[in-house]
């Protein structure tokens, strides 16, 4: 596998050159040894889904790769998973909720912790997505911000399976919108925005992808 991940590495890289995004490793369909095979290729940030599967899954690498990478939590997170998520995730992009938020803010807060989350907004308005709608997001940003123990590093979103190029051009244009307008209204500056997956990172990069979420292109030859 190491040769393919590094081969797919470097085809990803072509693709979206000059652009210099984060490429997040996700592994939530892989072992532990396919993230150690994407470590040896160089990178350093890997996604999962589930918590209790990532906890086993990441303490059972070695060390070094434990100590020298970044964890990011990428789907839907349920309440009483959110203590075990933040003694084992550097960043969590699905927040989807004020509830949710609130509830990290808290377990955080009392393991003195500041944890870095990306607020998901699903301006596809898909009904089996979760996310905040376009308006929705502006009305509980300033509650978000408000809460101890997080850090709003940016926005996240899912485009749609099967999306025409036109829909995605307009749906990741709109999510970079919705970034400078956030930052405008509420003079916060937010760094990161996770979008674009194997499908269709190449146009998520135009918009300013700061973060592409990529399984199946890396790991499958």
């Amino acid at each position: 596998m190491q040769d393919t991940v590094k081969n797919n590495l470097l085809q990803i890289q072509e693709d979206i050159a000059p652009y210099k995004p984060n490429i997040i490793a996700v592994t939530k369909y892989f072992d532990e040894s396919a993230i150690i095979e994407a470590y040896n290729a160089g990178l350093r940030d890997f996604a999962e889904s589930r918590v209790i599967e990532a906890v086993k899954k990441i303490n059972n690498l070695p060390a070094d790769v434990k100590s020298n990478s970044k964890f990011h939590f990428i789907g839907h997170l349920q309440t009483n998973k959110v203590k075990k998520a933040i003694g084992t995730f550097d960043y969590i992009h699905s927040v989807d909720s004020y509830k949710l938020a609130k509830v990290i803010s808290d377990e955080a807060s009392n393991a003195g912790k500041i944890q870095n989350i990306l607020l998901q907004v699903n301006n596809a308005e898909e009904e089996q997505k979760f996310g905040f709608s376009k308006s929705e997001i502006f009305d509980v940003f300033i509650s978000i911000k408000s809460l101890p123990g997080i850090n709003i590093s940016g926005l996240m979103n899912m485009a749609p399976l099967g999306a025409s190029e036109d829909e995605l051009n307009r749906l990741f244009e709109e999510i970079a919108l919705i970034k400078n307008r956030l930052e405008n209204k509420f003079n916060y500056p937010l760094e990161e925005l996770s979008m674009g997956m194997s499908q269709d990172y190449k146009i998520a990069v135009k918009y300013g992808a700061t973060m592409l979420r990529i399984g199946r292109k890396l790991f499958i030859k």
